[in-house]
């Protein structure tokens, strides 16, 4: 089919406001009379508050001051469990809990003040670890520690054991990971009782902040409007986090009758806000002499921190992508999200999935170590296919062929013959190289009835000026969603590029279509613009003003003579599930996602044995995404997200102390550089999608999956050392080095 901007690499909508300097983020705002605002944090991870005392060498009549008691509504962050309060009222339960706030004109003023706020903590015994807290030593959640569990069965696990010829076990550990996104939390928010509360802030879903707000201050909706500026990254840190930090500066701005700053410095960015959760994974694997899955049994358990945010949603993603590509007819995965008194972890790229998929891809080479299979032909025999069942039961009804993607993976790489090559090489090198890959998949979209639950509306509108401006409340967080919405309206309406906009997303005017999250932007919120787009068209068709053949400039003309005549000209679209899709919530069984993207990533390493060093020196990137919308954006994806993953594997170690990370700085929180990141080669299979716009799917997630297995996998290959748990640091390599030759 010949399109004219489906497939194409069109320029970045706000790209040229954002390289003039001309796009105006939140720190670039002021207001007349606006205060700064800050936030005193408790020092100690679980305790009773016992007094708060103010130094008396600071003019405190000059602040405006909010505890708990000055909070007009609900003392918690609205979101799925009510548990997380904006304010600490007698019990805090993680190091930097809020606990005041302060507001003042002069922010070095207000930074001075934060310092001399004393705060009497009783302590009480922490929890710091997944492990202490699965053991329910202490317990300081619930009456287990237990956020959410679940349970996938398929099959009968329990009676393969006995006629396996192979039963492997391995466990698996992932660390937490900061988002790092370029531009730190930020908001400005004004509000009283008479007009309510308008916050603008850096976000990814401001409907999610709207709810938040409406409970803080027990206000109707139309009382509380959202307005994202523009956003200098999310990655997930801002999906739930902006409610917490836009509550903070309402409650000031509430108190103090003035517009209201908070913008958070790095170093307080980091050590307070979630990230991205750790976890334990363990595998027991039964297999056939002849290298087939028989049944996989697995317990999966992320670290949620103290409160509850999001950890249901990333434990339940986790948990479906746990059992990847491959076709197992006996399945049980029980997984737990549970409670540690650290800073609550929450969304970020990939949502689960990179946990569990680490530990899968790490377990699928051992498993065809044990059967003597090269770890390829042991996927090969085992990979699904067309009309086979995933863990949750769901048929594959899309053409999968895994086996042609690991192909290309290995053309792309020369991976056979590195591998030959590399072996003779090792024997005498000093620094060895290896090669290695990983097969997996990712939904898109919200779990399950997710997206049904939403019921996500988008809107399209013809201007004055005759163009077509796209109303939705997702995001441009840096990853194209204005400019691929610009692109799926052109080319369902057979406009040009330009006469497209897309709306700032503001809850005053924008209707809710879900939030910027779960790879569902492109694939879901792309196909309502789409559907949008064309019921405007059919508007004017209707109304006798466009005719069934038009041009561009036809088109305008039609928006500007309907305008003219009938006044506003607006159509909306609503998300309606297709048919074909069925989920049990309660049984967690059926068609957990829409589509899935599968991949197959191909990492090439360099391990010295004197430093311990590891490098990524190569690295190839194979995906079936569906149609590609804009192959430079979607390769951009790829790309970042490798090199996200990258950091994840072999640079970022988040360290904690008493519950506290305490390398909450760029200087020692270390993340890749360009020097450190190799060339990544990115290739696209396309399998046109039928329910996503020109075909599509989504892919934003996706590549943060498979870079970490991939490179451990290469890492074994290059040095015989089995290591399961990242971030791989120099330090952990020498160990397992000198145990090996010990």
């Amino acid at each position: 089919m010949q399109t004219r901007f489906i497939g194409k690499p069109m320029p970045r909508k706000e790209g040229r406001e954002k390289v003039t300097g001309r796009a105006r983020y939140i720190d670039d705002i002021t207001m007349p009379g606006m205060l700064f605002g800050a936030t005193v944090r408790s020092p100690v991870p679980r305790g009773r508050i016992k007094e708060i005392r103010f130094d008396p060498q600071i003019p405190w009549d000059e602040f405006t001051i909010v505890t708990a008691q000055d909070v007009p509504g609900s003392n918690y962050v609205a979101l799925i469990v009510n548990d997380q309060p904006y304010l600490a009222d007698r019990l805090v339960n993680h190091a930097e809990e809020p606990v005041l706030l302060l507001a003042h004109t002069d922010k070095y003023l207000l930074e001075e003040a934060r310092r001399a706020v004393r705060l009497e903590i009783e302590p009480l015994p922490p929890v710091f670890t997944l492990d202490e807290s699965d053991e329910k030593k202490e317990i300081i959640w619930g009456e287990d520690n237990v956020f959410k569990s679940f349970l996938v069965e398929k099959g009968n696990v329990d009676d393969v054991w006995a006629g396996a010829d192979f039963i492997v076990e391995g466990e698996y550990r992932t660390g937490a990971q900061e988002q790092l996104y370029i531009e730190t939390n930020g908001v400005i928010a004004v509000a009283n009782p008479e007009e309510g509360v308008t916050v603008w802030g850096s976000m990814q879903c401001p409907y999610y902040v709207h709810k938040a707000l409406i409970k803080l201050f027990n206000l109707p909706e139309d009382k509380i409007r959202v307005v994202q500026t523009e956003t200098g990254g999310g990655f997930g840190g801002k999906e739930e986090y902006p409610s917490m930090i836009a509550g903070h500066a309402a409650l000031l701005a509430w108190k103090s009758g003035k517009p209201v700053k908070i913008i958070y410095d790095r170093a307080e960015d980091m050590a307070a806000t979630t990230k991205r959760h750790p976890s334990r994974t363990r595998h027991r694997t039964a297999v056939t002499r002849d290298g087939r899955l028989l049944g996989m049994e697995i317990d999966f358990v992320v670290d949620g921190g103290a409160y509850a945010t999001l950890s249901a949603v990333v434990l339940s993603r986790g948990t479906i992508h746990a059992a990847g590509p491959y076709n197992c007819p006996n399945v049980r995965i029980r997984s737990r999200a549970v409670a540690t008194n650290v800073p609550p972890h929450g969304a970020f790229r990939g949502f689960g999935a990179p946990q569990s998929i680490f530990a899968l891809e790490r377990h699928m080479n051992k498993v065809a170590r044990a059967v003597g299979l090269s770890p390829e032909e042991f996927r090969r025999r085992n990979f699904i296919r067309e009309g086979e069942t995933t863990a949750t039961s769901q048929v594959i009804r899309e053409a999968v062929d895994m086996q042609r993607l690991v192909e290309r993976a290995f053309e792309l790489s020369d991976y056979r013959d590195k591998q030959e090559r590399f072996a003779r090489e090792n024997e005498s090198a000093r620094v060895k190289r290896g090669v290695g890959f990983a097969s997996f998949m990712h939904g898109a979209g919200f779990t399950g009835s997710g997206e049904k639950y939403l019921q996500s509306i988008v809107g399209a509108e013809a201007t004055p000026e005759g163009r077509v401006r796209i109303l939705a409340a997702n995001t441009e967080i840096g990853q194209g969603t204005n400019t691929i919405f610009a692109q799926i309206a052109a080319e369902a309406l057979g406009l040009d590029f330009e006469q497209i906009e897309v709306a700032q997303p503001d809850t005053a005017n924008v209707p809710n279509s879900g939030p910027t999250v779960a790879s569902r932007t492109t694939m879901i919120v792309g196909k309502l613009v789409e559907s949008a787009a064309l019921s405007l068209r059919q508007t004017l068709q209707n109304s006798k003003l466009l005719a069934d053949s038009y041009s561009p400039e036809d088109f305008s003309r039609a928006c500007r003579d309907y305008l003219a005549k009938y006044g506003q000209l607006k159509s909306f679209s609503q998300y309606k599930q297709p048919a074909e899709i069925d989920w049990d919530d309660e049984k967690y069984r059926g068609d957990a996602y829409g589509a899935f993207a599968w991949a197959v990533y191909v990492a090439e390493v360099s391990v010295d044995t004197l430093t311990f060093e590891a490098r990524v020196e190569d690295f190839v990137a194979v995906q079936e995404v569906g149609r590609v919308i804009n192959p430079t954006m979607a390769a951009g994806q790829i790309e970042g997200g490798v090199a996200q993953g990258i950091g994840y594997t072999l640079f970022e170690n988040v360290v904690w102390r008493g519950g506290r990370m305490i390398n909450n700085q760029m200087t020692n929180y270390i993340i890749p550089t360009t020097a450190d990141i190799p060339p990544i080669r990115v290739h696209f299979e396309e399998m046109p999608y039928e329910h996503g716009p020109g075909g599509a799917k989504g892919i934003g997630e996706l590549p943060m999956d498979g870079a970490a297995p991939a490179i451990l996998n290469a890492i074994e290959n290059a040095t015989g050392l089995e290591l399961n748990q990242i971030p791989l640091m120099p330090e952990q390599l020498m160990e397992a080095f000198r145990g090996e030759h010990a």
